[in-house]
């Protein structure tokens, strides 16, 4: 039987997001449909436009200010994040960040906006035909995170609600293989998440990639107001003994093994 397009996209997209949990099964279970993962949790598109280094992103930036998060904001998704990495120097990547309640959300949302006009309207110097000298990106990579069990949902920082300065430091955990990025997951869903929230680290998301490149791995993102108190909560972090505990702890031994961590700030229009 041949599946109509949209629900052989969602029907693939809930296997992979199935396969990406470490959900075990037994020959006699493959047969029986399972229910969607995860109820309750958040998913999020994470978003890097990469630029030429040295190119402006004005008509990037009207885009998103303008057409993209507007229209999100119209269906319900009011909390968008959009951050640039001042310290880059091999290029300009503008980071976004799209909550998102289900799958079935990821893909309605994203087939609406394909078609609004008003979203064609509001961004027609983006989707006119760039030249090559002006494009308003080279390439877009794209992750779907799960949210994790010990966060469910995104957390606006509260400096974003006083409108105070902020800064965001977002680390990816790469792992050596399925098997030891669920284990990182479970370390974090044990207490790193919690000691961090005790902190004011003020966690933002963690969650876990299912769909992009350089699987498997966890992503995660703490808010801070400058980058020496950042360093200072960090430093409490590595030195108290719920951390010393896991770290220590010979269930989560070798269980990262890249960490990659950049430093980002918000844009005008980020409504993180």
């Amino acid at each position: 039987m041949k599946l109509p397009r949209r629900d052989f996209i969602k029907t693939a997209a809930l296997a992979s997001a199935v396969a990406a949990l470490g959900t075990r099964l037994t020959a006699a279970d493959a047969a029986v449909p399972e229910p969607p993962p995860a109820s309750g949790r958040d998913l999020y598109e994470l978003r890097a436009y990469r630029l030429k280094a040295g190119a402006a992103h004005a008509l990037l930036d009207g885009f998103l200010a303008q057409a993209l998060i507007p229209a999100l904001n119209a269906r319900g998704i009011t909390e968008v994040g959009a951050f640039t990495e001042p310290a880059e120097k091999d290029g300009t990547t503008v980071w976004v960040l799209i909550p998102h309640a289900s799958l079935d959300a990821v893909v309605s949302t994203t087939a609406a906006l394909a078609l609004d006009p008003a979203v064609r309207a509001a961004a027609a110097d983006y989707f006119a035909d760039p030249t090559r000298t002006n494009p308003a990106f080279e390439r877009i990579d794209s992750w779907l995170l799960l949210a994790f069990a010990g966060m469910p949902r995104l957390a606006v920082p509260a400096l974003r609600h006083a409108g105070a300065p902020r800064v965001f430091e977002m680390r990816t955990y790469e792992s050596y293989s399925e098997a030891k990025a669920l284990n990182k997951i479970d370390m974090f869903n044990d207490g790193e998440i919690g000691l961090m929230q005790d902190l004011q680290l003020s966690p933002v998301f963690y969650g876990q990639a299912l769909i992009g490149r350089d699987l498997p791995h966890l992503t995660y993102m703490l808010c801070s107001p400058d980058r020496e108190t950042h360093a200072r909560q960090w430093q409490a972090f590595l030195q108290h003994p719920v951390w010393v505990r896991l770290k220590s702890d010979p269930r989560y031994q070798d269980n990262v093994s890249k960490v990659t961590s950049r430093f980002l700030v918000p844009t005008a229009y980020s409504q993180i």
